[in-house]
């Protein structure tokens, strides 16, 4: 087999670039996911390197290759939801490159995705939620734009992606919507509560204090007057959640999980919960109705009376 070391673009990377380029274009993919999967491409062709194989010649890639480094993966010890997105992009690849005549068959065609464990979301229980968004900080531009956030991540259920993602036109606080772009650069209209809309008006009003660029679009902005980014967004949660003496560790998707838990158990339907919070999946949305079952059963246990109290069978009364 020649060797391909010192070429400028060696195949493996033209078939990469053609991949992930397809992926931007045709399937709106983030950076973020984008570069997930060229790293598992990568991994996946070191492994082929100690096997006298490379995805020069993918038409030379057996299932048993692919086998073979799935259980290489479970040596490392990596997660299975891990081990699960790694051979999806191996799927997804090799479904490209038949497209496109390279290969005549897919040899992760028929492979399962490693069975996980189940997890659900991790949730704060209504009185955290309000006592998180109740912090104290100080009306400065800062405090405002901190409490507005966290009030649109909990009141509107966003992913901390599609907060910070924002820009000052997609918000309309008179209508009480807000247009979000979500995975696959999908739009939504998302409702904005009473209270999200208060503090984003407040906020609006001192925006100018980060930068005072009309051609600035992003709504959220840091201390230099950038777009605010994931981790900074993070860091904010995270302090307000200290701030309201929360005994946990709280993250900006935590805020996702107990809108739509809050909402569930207030009686929402849960087709409306999954355009709330711009599922593609039902599935995705029926995590949720563990987090609801978990709470009528701990009602139901508490005040029936012919409810077990301590997990057994309740005993028959002689007659």
């Amino acid at each position: 087999m020649s060797s391909t070391r010192g070429n400028a673009s060696p195949p493996l990377a033209e078939l990469c670039r053609g991949f992930l380029a397809h992926l931007a274009a045709e399937k709106g993919f983030s950076g973020a996911t984008l570069a997930a999967y060229e790293n598992d491409l990568r991994l996946f062709a070191d492994h082929l390197s100690g096997r006298g194989v490379s995805l020069e010649d993918p038409g030379a890639v057996t299932r048993d290759h692919v086998r073979g480094f799935l259980a290489e993966l479970h040596r490392r010890g990596l997660k299975k939801s891990s081990m699960a997105r790694k051979l999806s992009a191996l799927r997804s690849f090799f479904r490209f490159l038949l497209r496109q005549r390279l290969v005549t068959a897919n040899p992760v065609q028929g492979l399962s995705n490693p069975r996980q464990e189940k997890r659900h979301p991790r949730a704060l229980n209504v009185d955290q939620a309000i006592g998180l968004m109740e912090a104290k900080l100080p009306p400065d531009p800062e405090g405002l734009r901190d409490l507005a956030l966290a009030e649109l991540l909990y009141g509107s259920g966003l992913r901390v992606s599609e907060a910070v993602g924002l820009n000052v036109h997609d918000l309309d606080t008179s209508s009480g919507v807000v247009r979000v772009t979500g995975k696959g650069s999908k739009q939504r209209l998302a409702p904005l509560s009473d209270a999200a809309r208060a503090r984003l008006d407040r906020y609006l009003g001192q925006r100018h204090a980060f930068v005072d660029d009309p051609l600035e679009k992003a709504l959220f902005l840091g201390s230099r007057g950038g777009r605010l980014n994931r981790r900074q967004a993070a860091r904010i949660v995270e302090n307000l959640a200290q701030l309201a003496g929360l005994p946990q560790h709280v993250h900006p998707h935590m805020l996702r999980h107990s809108f739509a838990t809050h909402m569930l158990e207030a009686g929402a339907d849960l087709r409306d919960i999954q355009e709330l919070l711009g599922h593609e999946r039902i599935s995705t949305t029926q995590r949720y109705t563990h987090l609801n079952l978990q709470q009528i059963m701990k009602v139901y246990d508490a005040a029936h009376p012919r409810a077990s109290k301590d997990g057994k069978e309740p005993e028959k009364k002689e007659k």
